[in-house]
């Protein structure tokens, strides 16, 4: 292949792969074509993305981009995956795969340019999400402010309690004062 055309093969994976820095290499060359089928629309229904190159190229572009830590795990037939929410997700998605497919192999992967083998991917696909993780934040963050809340509308709730059945009672006091005295009054007018 002469170098022209494998310029052009590596500018046309750069674009495919954007600005993505997170990848993931799995060997799909044993499944039967159902099973790649299958895994073909199961990736494009997660919205990830999927590249079966040469291993040169495909390190040649990754480098290109800086992405770095793919150079022990691409070896043999590779293909590159990523895409999805978040590395997270990705992850789970491709060991969802590898335990439905027979013949699927994860190879491992490059996540911030750290090389992660095979038993990384599946120890990744079982930790937190990015949403998930904010999630945790976000109710860690608020935890407190709810609790002195609730310790606030407690005691304030039950002195509001007690405090409007004290005026209940007062008012109820006063206003039978106030009806038995007209009544006295009534009665001890001459008029009457």
């Amino acid at each position: 292949m002469s170098r022209r055309i494998k310029d052009m093969l590596i500018a046309d994976i750069q674009s495919r792969i954007g600005d993505v820095k997170d990848f993931l290499v799995v060997d799909c060359s044993k499944m039967d074509a159902i099973s790649a089928n299958r895994w073909r629309l199961g990736l494009r229904d997660a919205r990830i993305s999927a590249l079966t190159i040469k291993n040169s190229i495909a390190l040649n572009a990754l480098k290109r981009k800086g992405v770095e830590g793919l150079d022990k795990v691409l070896a043999g037939p590779s293909t590159l995956v990523w895409g999805s929410d978040d590395v997270v997700a990705l992850s789970r998605a491709v060991a969802t795969f590898a335990k439905e497919i027979k013949n699927f192999e994860i190879k491992g992967g490059s996540i911030e340019g750290q090389s992660i083998d095979s038993a990384g991917v599946e120890s990744l696909s079982k930790s937190a999400g990015r949403l998930e993780t904010i999630g945790q934040i976000c109710g860690a963050m608020l935890a407190p402010g709810a609790m002195l809340a609730g310790c606030l509308q407690g005691p304030g709730g039950l002195l509001a309690g007690q405090l409007q059945t004290i005026s209940e009672k007062d008012g109820g006091a006063s206003e039978a004062a106030d009806e038995s005295g007209s009544v006295t009054e009534a009665a001890s007018s001459p008029e009457a």
